[in-house]
């Protein structure tokens, strides 16, 4: 089949139709996402522009067209200023691997052009920190491009130029790389201008990695930094494949590692949150158990009943045959108290004293 695919392509060299460039071999990572630019001839910029499944252009299968809504794995747009259309492909698998950026010719043949996507499970072998950037005019930006595969260094821009050594110029833009780092390749664009929008690309060997810049004017209200392309951790991005970072990769690298605050900040707001209201419900309980000792009447005489188990009178012996009340001991041996119930308080009389036992 490869054999088959080369002699297609020569004939399709030879027979001049080489109206789309696009990319030939990406290597992405199972699960995640990738963008693919197409450039197209000014002459098909109002034709219907599409992405064809299959190995065999012949025997392939619509994924997605410009004159058709959008679905979940496949999405396409056209910039016709451009004269790019660019497919994104989502929740990639292993049969996600062979693909034609195509246009729809009324009265001819369709132009296409193939690309082959190297589905992995590990890392990749020439992945990017993000493919959609933003630089500002008269800046400079700079790109990481990770590789794991022999092969000549690269920077290009899609349809134009490429820069191979340590330094060069694309459309007026100056461009250093640096590769002091292993595994690592740095491309500095420097003096950016508004025209230097647009695709370019890692190339390493046999592999190329699309990256979109786009350029605009800084706002007034923040300051000038030069903007640095780095790993990032966003879920569904490409390059979070890339998170996992390659031991040789490690080694003498030194780059900044963007944090997502919100996985720090959500469960610091939970926490003070739940000791605020744990120290609220606390201080309601201390101020209502305050209040009821308070309205708590203390204990009197008065609701107190006296319970009298003996009582014992003696007469004086003062030899007479009578005796009044003012002649006679009275000897109490056992006291009971008892509180009264507080709906009927009465002053202590002698209708509360009950003797048991009268001698």
């Amino acid at each position: 089949m490869a054999a088959y695919l080369k002699i297609l392509l020569i004939l399709t060299g030879l027979t001049g139709i080489r109206s789309i460039t696009t990319v030939s071999e990406v290597s992405v990572k199972a699960g995640y996402s990738v963008s693919i630019p197409c450039l197209y001839d000014s002459q098909y910029r109002d034709n219907v522009k599409y992405l064809c499944k299959g190995y065999y252009f012949n025997s392939c299968s619509y994924a997605i067209r410009t004159n058709q809504p959008n679905s979940r794995k496949f999405s396409i747009s056209d910039d016709k200023t451009q004269r790019i259309f660019t497919v994104t492909i989502k929740d990639l698998t292993y049969q996600d691997s062979d693909y034609w950026c195509a246009v729809e010719i009324n009265d001819g043949k369709d132009v296409r052009k193939y690309f082959h996507l190297s589905v992995t499970r590990g890392f990749p072998s020439l992945p990017v920190a993000q493919q959609e950037i933003t630089g500002f005019n008269g800046e400079n930006i700079n790109f990481n491009c990770y590789h794991h595969n022999p092969g000549e260094m690269k920077w290009c821009r899609l349809g134009s130029s490429c820069v191979t050594g340590s330094s060069g110029s694309i459309d007026g833009t100056t461009v250093t790389i640096n590769a002091s780092i292993s595994n690592v390749f740095t491309v500095t664009m420097s003096g950016l201008r508004t025209q230097s929008s647009g695709w370019y690309m890692c190339v390493k060997g046999d592999l190329q990695m699309p990256v979109h810049l786009t350029v605009s004017e800084r706002p007034t209200t923040t300051t000038s930094e030069p903007v640095s392309l780095t790993t990032a951790s966003e879920p569904g991005n490409l390059n979070t494949s890339f998170t996992e970072k390659a031991p040789n990769v490690a080694h003498g690298e030194q780059h900044r590692v963007s944090v997502d605050l919100k996985s720090f900040m959500i469960p610091l707001c939970l926490l003070i949150l739940i000791v605020m209201v744990t120290l609220f419900i606390w201080f309601r309980l201390k101020k209502r158990k305050q209040i009821k000792d308070v309205s708590t009447p203390a204990k009197t005489e008065a609701d107190e009943q006296a319970m009298y188990s003996t009582v014992d009178i003696r007469k004086k012996s003062s030899g007479q045959p009578s005796y009044t009340e003012s002649d006679v001991d009275i000897i109490y041996s056992s006291v009971v108290t008892t509180r009264q119930k507080r709906a009927r308080r009465v002053e202590a009389n002698d209708e509360n004293v009950t003797y048991s036992t009268l001698a």
